[in-house]
């Protein structure tokens, strides 16, 4: 896994966004599988699950925060599913799946080892 982080333009505000162990433990606690939890959310079968889309979000989301607070005195409150709800429909449902989709395809990709 990679160390990476997005972010989201909100209302003037950058909103950071992880895909980290920690998120894809929440996603194969809630859903069973981060496979499962991404045939809900990525459209292919229709239409988004917009349930699943928001929570995904917003786990990635409030992962962003949890990891700029721990470097900052003054801490952001975490956002809330409402808040993510109005996030998205301000940047639009494809935009925001596909900022989520390219997040977790750029954390996961596997580098070649040097020494082979």
């Amino acid at each position: 896994m990679k160390d990476i982080k997005s972010y989201i333009q909100y209302k003037g505000e950058q909103i950071p966004m992880v895909f980290n162990l920690n998120v894809m433990e929440q996603i194969q606690e809630e859903y069973g599988s981060i496979r499962k939890w991404g045939e809900m959310v990525d459209g292919s079968d229709g239409e988004p699950n917009i349930k699943h889309l928001k929570r995904g979000l917003m786990m990635m989301f409030n992962e962003g925060i949890d990891i700029e607070n721990e470097d900052k005195e003054q801490k952001r409150a975490f956002l809330t599913d409402k808040q993510v709800g109005r996030i998205i429909t301000e940047i639009g449902i494809e935009e925001a799946i596909k900022k989520m989709l390219d997040l977790q395809t750029q954390s996961t990709e596997v580098e070649e080892s040097k020494n082979m």
